[in-house]
């Protein structure tokens, strides 16, 4: 019977579980505000792991300069970090920490205020044929 699952997509949930617990928990940071971390992928050999996040920051100022900021934060605790995760999670090897800010939900944000406003135009466009047709009769 096969795996549903392969090892490295195990060790991939298990980082993403145990990395969210640590951020809330130990880095107290003003500059990372609140971070979700969306998905984890871990390569084969084990040497790394790219971590995907998303952050809303409490500070004022400009959303990328936020972002630039957490990802900064983060890359600095990466070795605490790591260091936390191998306490938890027994490996031979714990893979390196690689944060990245992931664009995905704003990508899907745009694209449904893009298909809502579609939809709003092709909604008008058929009110004013139906009123044409009305006038002609």
């Amino acid at each position: 019977m096969a795996r549903d699952f392969s090892r490295t997509d195990r060790i991939a949930d298990q980082v993403q579980k145990d990395l969210a617990a640590l951020i809330q928990r130990e880095l107290k940071d003003p500059r990372l505000g609140m971070v979700t971390i969306n998905a984890v992928k871990v390569s084969k050999d084990l040497s790394y792991s790219d971590v995907y996040f998303t952050s809303l920051s409490t500070l004022d100022g400009d959303e990328a300069e936020q972002r630039k900021a957490a990802e900064e934060v983060l890359t600095k605790a990466a070795g605490f970090l790591r260091s936390e995760l191998s306490r938890g999670i027994r490996l031979r090897v714990m893979p390196q920490l690689r944060f990245h800010y992931d664009h995905s939900v704003e990508r899907g944000q745009t694209l449904s205020r893009l298909i809502d406003s579609a939809r709003q135009h092709d909604r008008n466009l058929g009110e004013q044929s139906d009123d044409d047709g009305a006038e002609s009769e």
